[in-house]
């Protein structure tokens, strides 16, 4: 496991309590995973949910029968920064300061921030994971990018183990922690072989037209870290959508 580069500073002054940025959930909650408002509700819920009944390329998928093709390694350029964390209703979030980002064939996304799910919303296989973490990434357009690192249970991340350990005591607010720096680079498995496809965000509004980047080898985390995050949300993972028709490619 890649050795973390995180810094810690003990200071009680380094701790401050921000409003929750726009691109966080909605503070009422207009959907959840539950049976009332879940999955299989979203497109009714809102006019601007549509999309999740009615979309085309949604997302997450079953990967089955990927075609390997002649595909460029993602360049991954990530820096430490000082944590930006929230709890937002629906999963924990982290915020990601300007400056880090992946170059996919000459294109270049920044990292926006990451999130995650239980159990991992992508299916290899038929197979999910114990859970995912979805860095998401934006290019100057305003075109997102996501990298899917599927996480299984074995030794102890310490990039998660410090997020967990700097949760924020209510929801809806961003923490930030200046004393406290993380590297997603830290998330990511040595091989970094991917499935791509065209698909959508797995939570309202369901927007399509991301470019999906699923990692094929997982990353570790603890049996102990998949509970604490249990506690908080013990299922947050869309169902499989249908593929109608699209190619998932493999990289050799």
């Amino acid at each position: 496991m890649a050795t973390t580069r995180m810094r810690w500073v003990v200071s009680m002054g380094a701790v401050a309590l921000l409003a929750a940025p726009a691109y966080c959930a909605e503070a009422h909650h207009a959907w959840d995973y539950g049976a009332a408002h879940g999955p299989g509700h979203w497109g009714k819920l809102k006019p601007e949910y549509a999309t999740c009944a009615t979309g085309k390329t949604q997302s997450p998928i079953d990967i089955r029968g990927a075609v390997r093709s002649d595909l460029p390694a993602i360049q991954f350029d990530y820096h430490p920064v000082p944590l930006r964390i929230v709890d937002n209703g629906h999963t924990i979030q982290v915020n990601y300061a300007p400056g880090s980002g992946i170059t996919v064939d000459d294109k270049r996304y920044e990292l926006v921030q990451f999130h995650f799910h239980k159990p991992s919303e992508e299916a290899i296989d038929g197979k999910r994971r114990d859970m995912v973490v979805h860095l998401v990434h934006k290019d100057d357009a305003g075109k997102l990018a996501v990298v899917a690192v599927l996480l299984k249970a074995g030794e102890t991340n310490p990039v998660i183990a410090a997020l967990w350990n700097n949760l924020p005591a209510h929801k809806e607010g961003e923490v930030e922690l200046k004393g406290v720096q993380i590297d997603p680079a830290d998330l990511l498995p040595k091989d970094r072989g991917y499935y791509t496809f065209d698909g959508s965000l797995t939570t309202p509004p369901c927007s399509e037209g991301v470019s999906w980047y699923v990692l094929k080898n997982p990353s570790q985390v603890s049996s102990g870290e998949i509970a604490r995050f249990a506690k908080a949300y013990p299922m947050n993972a869309r169902p499989l959508q249908p593929l109608n028709g699209r190619v998932v490619r493999a990289t050799q």
